[in-house]
């Protein structure tokens, strides 16, 4: 029960659930997660570990970039059914909407030399 409980709350978050609902569409980095949220870069951290202890995010690196992706679920058959799930909710919620339609003009290039 208690990886399940972990992945609970790792989604009750509005932040989190946007997170998530980026790294669908693609991978981000820290700072382009920080543009998109308007939220402080400590606050970006802090959430993407939550997601990533709960199994739900992961990262890899690349250079100097940090790139943050959803998992496919294979540890967890909790991650496994609401990722799947999750793909096709909230999609027409008018904040993920905004957030999602922001995410083609951010830069990682203009925003991480701020």
């Amino acid at each position: 029960m208690k990886d399940f409980i972990k992945v609970m709350k790792a989604l009750s978050d509005p932040n989190r659930i946007k997170i998530i609902k980026m790294l669908q569409h693609k991978m981000m980095c820290v700072c382009e997660i920080k543009e998109a949220l308007q939220i402080s870069q400590p606050s970006v951290s802090k959430h993407l570990k939550i997601l990533e202890d709960a199994g739900l995010v992961d990262f890899k690196k690349d250079g100097l970039w940090v790139n943050y992706h959803l998992t496919d679920g294979s540890k967890s058959a909790y991650v496994a059914s609401l990722m799947g799930n999750l793909r096709h909710w909230l999609e027409e919620e008018p904040e993920i909407r905004e957030i999602l339609e922001k995410i083609p003009y951010i830069r990682r290039e203009e925003v991480c030399r701020r």
